[in-house]
């Protein structure tokens, strides 16, 4: 059960201080405000809410979550807003320090996540945060937001209720789609490269192995070592295909399959949504695209576009 905290009013003067110049808020529309720390979270919100309520992400689209360094406006969106959620499991190392000096409710959505520890360099042991990469852990984050909600509207309670019950089912079919993708893949196919490792809770559902470059985008710039260690692992592994994410450069993963012959098996999706007219407008299109690239890279065909 996700805990509605009160961040920290001490210092608001302050913050707000040196809001001066930052340009307007949209126009109050008299529904509560919900802040999100970047723009999955949002996605996810908004179906949630329905039109009760209105969600705002502080990260915008592209935008990389982990050193993500906040605006002035992003203290005064925060500071106007009713509800903040944010991931937590150490995703975001900037969130405390953002919101010390803000006086608003603040809710976790992967408080009932089960977290998998990253597994190697200097995070080894810490939680791994992309619990959301998880079609099944995703609907935890829903029926947090529908508890946070339904806390902070509750005349509305039953209607956040039902949108998140029929967005958990949507979830779900995405998860059948990645178990039905694989069913057929022989075991020494199964084994997901990636740069980030951002995909173990995604390779569980899937029964997958994982290696990846780094364990967070946080140090985004691979190591001969790290390069060595995964060529190494997809000679092992005979890996037939390799991916990077949208946010970071691929030439490192790219120098992987060249040296191996694996073939570039395409870009995927962590964190952050693409424009309306991009490939992953949505949580659920972020989630399917990458479903469907990392079965057909690893089924020898060509994934979406």
């Amino acid at each position: 059960m996700p805990s509605v905290r009160r961040l920290a009013a001490a210092g608001l003067t302050a913050a707000v201080l040196l809001l001066s110049g930052c340009a307007a808020l949209p126009a109050p529309d008299g529904r509560p405000v919900v802040v999100t720390t970047f723009t999955v979270l949002a996605d996810i919100a908004r179906n949630v809410a329905g039109d009760h309520l209105r969600v705002e992400s502080i990260t915008k689209v592209g935008a990389e979550i982990h050193g993500y360094e906040p605006t002035p406006g992003d203290v005064r969106v925060t500071a106007s807003a009713d509800l903040v959620l944010d991931n937590g499991l150490g995703l975001e190392a900037w969130f405390e320090r953002f919101v010390g000096e803000i006086d608003v409710p603040h809710a976790v959505v992967s408080d009932d996540v089960d977290p998998l520890p990253i597994g190697s360099d200097a995070y080894a042991g810490r939680p791994n945060p992309h619990a959301w990469m998880s079609p099944l852990e995703g609907q935890r984050y829903v029926h947090a937001m529908v508890e946070a909600f339904s806390d902070l509207d509750p005349a509305h309670a039953a209607d956040f209720e039902a949108n998140g019950t029929a967005y958990a089912a949507r979830l779900t079919e995405v998860a059948d789609e990645l178990t039905a993708g694989l069913e057929g893949l022989p075991v020494g196919q199964r084994a997901l490269v990636t740069c980030e490792g951002a995909f173990s809770y995604l390779a569980r559902d899937g029964g997958l192995t994982e290696a990846y470059l780094w364990p967070v985008n946080a140090e985004q710039q691979s190591t001969p070592q790290q390069i060595a260690d995964v060529i190494r692992f997809v000679e092992d592994n005979d890996v037939d295909a390799v991916f990077c994410e949208s946010t970071v450069s691929d030439s490192a993963m790219r120098q992987v399959a060249q040296a191996t012959g694996a073939r570039f098996g395409g870009v995927l999706y962590v964190d952050s949504l693409s424009l309306p007219d991009g490939p992953v407008p949505t949580y659920l299109d972020l989630l399917r695209h990458d479903v469907r690239t990392i079965v057909a890279g690893l089924s020898g065909g060509a994934g979406p576009s």
